[in-house]
């Protein structure tokens, strides 16, 4: 942690700066008498990636180093070399392969080089071959080992481990059962949180969380707030993990019950936090209708069941997507729209002309961005497509560039003014322009005035979420697209989860268990 980040502060500039964490009785702070720093903490010498370099050779130190003694330098070179390559490539490796890279640690030696500096040279060659950089996989079923790696990378983002190399050694990984046992282990192991973050940086764009900012006119009660916008995309990771972790219907994915929260989160969504509170005394004592949402407290992120009037749940309405899909000045219904046509329901929607150009924001508030679009889709030729993409994104304006909910938009210049102090400590004042208008028709009929609709009219076809969340997994697992020809067995795959209402994990397993999966 920064400890900047606790306070910000600007001295030297009298009544221009207020920060909004500052006390009646002065500022917190946090002053350091000394600092000391111990380490390397290792729990094991030599450490397990010295041992995988040179095994049990004994060692001196030389210098400031540490290196290993040989007892017979072309033995122990071909020996540790073999092993190397066998970890770093995945799988067994043939002779051949093992002189190409002693070669290396050969030319190394004779150049004057230690022993260990000559198979750091061969080692760091292995690293740069194809066959680490890359899942070498031949067309047709893959054999044991490239279907341990396979499977690693898919729900690890890693190497397979001593398991289920040795399963693919024995031969025995691609049994059904075998198979279903060791994607259940994965799954439940800690190290599957790699497979989620990974995973949703490609399908929901959720690695492009920092590629922009609040804007620090219009929104200055974002601008630098790290907690706010590290908790929304802490939300969406956990929230996919617990689909995945309670095996959840796929129609959560639109719409759910229930959020994973923290207070800064909470109190953003409008839900109840123990800053909302003044007297929880008094509240507690005072007789009143049991509460339909808990009360969120702290800054660790847990699930909340949600009042069944919220508009939150689900993907499309988390902070994180709803900041991802704007730019931090304004929000647009053709971008959000393309993200839910493409990422939530599969539909791929073809790039715009480079003659036409792009819609510039009216941040002065005179015009809606649906007045400004409405001109724009009179060209017959921009209608075919906006026509398709930007019913949905409507839906979600009542939202702003962080997820906000709103009723208006927010602008420059003269108007309703809204006067304070942002998160950086200055004063800020916009003013509240025209109205928002949620509502839209998807193309395929059904009318909607709000998100709480449009989630309504999306779950009318589960089968299709379920079958693009399928898509999406096949694609991030074996890194190749579902074609024409594949969608038979995705259709099996959809048929296999069906009893399950196309819970995620169940989904996942029927993935692994397809042909898809267990072939190049």
């Amino acid at each position: 942690p920064d400890a900047a980040r606790l306070f910000r502060s600007r001295p030297g500039n009298p009544g221009g700066f207020h920060n909004p964490l500052a006390e009646k009785d002065g500022q917190p702070g946090v002053a350091y008498r000394w600092l000391e720093v111990e380490g390397p903490i290792l729990d094991q010498w030599p450490t397990a990636g010295h041992k995988l370099l040179f095994g049990d050779l004994p060692l001196k130190k030389v210098g400031k180093n540490v290196a290993a003694v040989p007892r017979d330098a072309k033995a122990d070179a071909a020996r540790l070399m073999k092993t190397f390559l066998a970890r770093a490539h995945r799988r067994p490796v043939a002779e051949g392969e093992v002189q190409r890279f002693l070669a290396v640690v050969d030319h190394a030696t004779k150049s004057g080089g230690s022993f260990t500096d000559s198979m750091i040279a061969g080692y760091s060659a292995v690293l740069c071959s194809p066959g680490f950089v890359t899942l070498e996989e031949k067309p047709g079923p893959l054999d044991d080992h490239a279907l341990a790696a396979r499977l690693a990378y898919f729900l690890w983002n890693s190497p397979p481990d001593d398991k289920l190399r040795a399963l693919a050694a024995k031969g025995e990984l691609r049994q059904p059962g075998v198979l279903r046992v060791q994607a259940e282990r994965l799954l439940a192991d800690p190290r599957s949180r790699r497979f989620v973050d990974a995973f949703l940086d490609y399908w929901l764009d959720l690695r492009k969380s920092d590629a922009t900012s609040p804007d620090a006119g219009l929104y200055p009660d974002y601008y630098l707030d790290d907690l706010l916008v590290e908790s929304a995309l802490e939300e969406t990771q956990r929230f996919f993990s617990e689909l995945v972790k309670a095996n959840l219907p796929a129609r959560n994915i639109v719409a759910s019950d229930f959020a994973m929260l923290n207070e800064r989160l909470a109190g953003h969504y409008g839900l109840p936090t123990n800053a909302k509170v003044a007297d929880r005394t008094a509240e507690a004592d005072a007789p009143s209708p049991a509460r339909t949402t808990p009360l969120v407290e702290g800054v660790a992120i847990r699930k909340v069941k949600l009042p069944p009037d919220s508009p939150r749940g689900g993907l499309l309405t988390q902070a994180s997507v709803l900041k991802i899909t704007a730019n931090g000045t304004t929000t647009s219904p053709v971008l959000r729209g393309v993200w839910i046509m493409e990422r939530i329901l599969g539909t791929h929607i073809p790039p715009p002309p480079t003659a036409v150009p792009a819609i510039e924001p009216d941040t002065r508030g005179a015009t809606t961005i649906r007045e400004q679009l409405a001109k724009h889709s009179a060209q017959e030729s921009c209608a075919v497509c906006h026509d398709k993409m930007d019913p949905a994104g409507f839906a979600l304006e009542n939202f702003d560039v962080l997820g906000g909910w709103r009723d208006r938009y927010r602008a420059l210049g003269e108007g309703e003014k809204e006067t304070g102090f942002g998160k950086n400590g200055h004063a800020f004042t916009y003013h509240l322009a025209l109205p928002v208008d949620a509502s839209g028709k998807l193309p395929g009929g059904g009318a909607f005035k709000d998100v709480r609709e449009l989630k309504k009219l999306l779950l009318k076809d589960e089968r299709q979420i379920a079958r693009n969340l399928a898509q999406q997994l096949i694609v991030f697992g074996t890194g190749a697209p579902v074609r024409f020809g594949d969608r038979a067995e995705v259709e099996r795959i959809l048929d296999r989860a069906e009893p399950s209402k196309y819970a995620v994990r169940t989904v996942i397993h029927e993935i692994v268990q397809s042909s898809l999966f267990l072939h190049k």
